[in-house]
C-alpha cells in the first residue's frame, strides 16, 4: 500500500497550515506559482525543488521531507505477530482502513472504525465465530464510519466507544480507563486536530508479548497527518504527546495508508 500522502502533499498541507503565501512558498523552492501547485497535486515535476529549502520555511523537518521525497516507505508489517488482528481496507472513491482485533481465547471481539462497506467485518466475525462486543469510533468522518448503520444492525448489543459530542453518555469514552475486550485491553486517548472528536486506541496484552497496538484514525499517517488548517499546533502537540511517546515498537494503524510504527515515524516523519 502506497502512501497516503506524497510529498508534494505533505508540503501542500503544511504551506496552508502555516498560511504560507504561495508566491513565497514557490520561491522557495525554485519554481513558479504554477508549478508549484503541480508539484503539490502529483508529487512529480519536471523541473528541480528545492525540497530543503522550502521544507525548512513550512516548519517541517527538512532532511526528513528529503526522505519522503526520495521514496521512502515505512518497512512491510507482518501482522500475524498480533493474534489476532487484521485489516479491512475499504474503497469509495478513496481508501479508508478499519480494524478488528480479539482474544483467541474467549472470542470475544472488537471494530475500529467501520470504513465504508461491512461485509469484509461480517466475513471475518463469521470465519472466526467472534463474539463482536465493541465498536470504537476513532473520529466520526463519514469515510470512517460509513458502515456504522450496518454493524449496529448486525449486533444490536454492539457497545459503541466515541468522543464525538453526539454520542450518549454511556458510550463517551473516559481517557486513560482500559475496556477489556476478552484478554485484551483498549485504552483510549484523546488525538484531536484533525478532529476535534479525534481519540486513538491503544491495545494491549497481546499474546507472546506483541507490541502494543494504536489505531489512530487520522491523527498521523505514515510520513504525514491528517489536515488540520484550524487547529495545527493542537494537532501535532497531540500526536507528539499521545502517540509519538509510546514505544518505538508500537505498531500504528492509521485511517489511510500503510501500517507503520512509533519509531519510523519519529526518524521519518516531516511533520515531527
Amino acid at each position: 500500500m502506497s502512501l497516503e500522502d506524497h510529498i508534494g502533499d505533505v508540503c501542500r498541507k503544511a504551506r496552508l497550515q502555516t498560511e504560507t503565501p504561495i508566491a513565497e512558498a514557490a520561491s522557495m523552492a525554485g519554481l513558479t506559482e504554477a508549478q508549484l501547485k503541480e508539484w503539490e497535486t502529483e508529487g512529480k515535476i519536471q523541473a528541480t525543488v528545492n525540497v530543503p529549502a522550502l521544507a525548512e520555511r513550512l516548519g517541517l523537518d527538512a532532511a526528513k521531507a528529503v526522505r519522503v521525497a526520495k521514496g521512502w516507505e515505512p518497512q512491510g508489517v507482518d501482522i500475524s505477530r498480533w493474534s489476532e488482528l487484521r485489516v479491512v481496507t475499504t474503497a469509495e472513491g478513496f481508501e479508508v482502513n478499519s480494524f478488528m482485533a480479539w482474544d483467541v481465547g474467549t472470542r470475544v471481539a472488537a471494530i475500529f472504525d467501520t470504513g465504508w462497506f461491512a461485509d469484509d467485518l461480517f466475513r471475518i466475525a463469521e470465519e472466526n465465530e467472534l463474539k463482536v462486543q465493541h465498536l470504537f469510533i476513532t473520529h466520526m468522518h463519514g469515510d470512517h464510519v460509513a458502515a456504522i448503520g450496518e454493524v449496529r444492525k448486525q449486533w444490536p448489543e454492539i457497545e459503541l466507544h466515541s468522543n464525538n459530542s453526539g454520542a450518549p453518555e454511556r458510550s463517551r469514552v473516559v481517557p486513560g480507563e482500559a475496556v477489556a475486550v476478552g484478554g485484551l485491553s483498549v485504552t483510549a486517548r484523546l488525538t484531536p486536530g484533525h478532529a476535534e472528536d479525534g481519540v486513538t486506541f491503544v491495545i494491549e496484552g497481546w499474546p507472546d508479548n506483541a507490541p502494543s497496538v494504536a489505531v489512530v484514525g487520522d491523527a498521523i499517517f505514515a510520513g504525514s497527518m491528517g489536515k488540520d488548517f484550524n487547529t495545527p499546533e493542537l494537532a501535532r502537540a497531540k500526536v507528539r504527546d499521545e502517540i509519538l511517546t509510546l514505544p518505538g515498537d508500537t505498531l500504528i494503524c492509521p485511517g489511510h495508508g500503510p501500517l507503520t510504527t512509533v519509531a519510523e515515524e519519529q526518524s521519518n516523519n516531516p511533520f515531527f
